[in-house]
């Protein structure tokens, strides 16, 4: 699958990770999987890696259909990191349509360290990433 995710209930934070080509069903199916998740709550954070993506096949039209459907709380922190240009322009679109239905806390980084830097403003230590590296060489091979 091109989108895994992480649910690190000990520190309230979805992370999410794109590999490969991603696609609008892709993405879909993520929302879908994360809202079901017994473990997911809709008041943690998320950081949205896409930096190991290697093409995005997402137009704007998705995007307003992704931005369309509420998953997280409001106050929720989520960061999107992004490789180029194109990811980030479509990204921050996603952030300025989420703000205007009231969600303020969504960011676009170039690096994970901006994105923990966002989640976590008043850590003393570096949120490190402790996910598993297995799943995600598996998710790698898939494409």
């Amino acid at each position: 699958m091109p989108v895994g995710y992480k649910i690190d209930k000990e520190h309230k934070l979805v992370m999410s990770t794109a590999y490969g080509v991603v696609t609008r069903e892709d993405i879909l199916f993520h929302q879908q999987k994360l809202e079901a998740d017994p473990d997911f709550r809709r008041t943690f954070s998320q950081l949205a890696d896409f930096t190991r993506m290697a093409k995005l096949e997402i137009n704007a039209t998705d995007i307003a259909s992704f931005a369309a459907k509420t998953i997280f709380a409001p106050e929720s922190r989520r960061a999107i990191i992004v490789p180029d240009d194109e990811a980030f322009g479509l990204a921050r679109m996603f952030e300025i349509l989420r703000d205007s239905k009231g969600e303020s806390g969504v960011r676009v980084f170039r690096s994970v360290e901006e994105g923990f830097d966002w989640i976590f403003p008043d850590a003393a230590q570096p949120y490190a990433f402790t996910g598993n590296r297995e799943s995600e060489r598996a998710a790698q091979k898939k494409q």
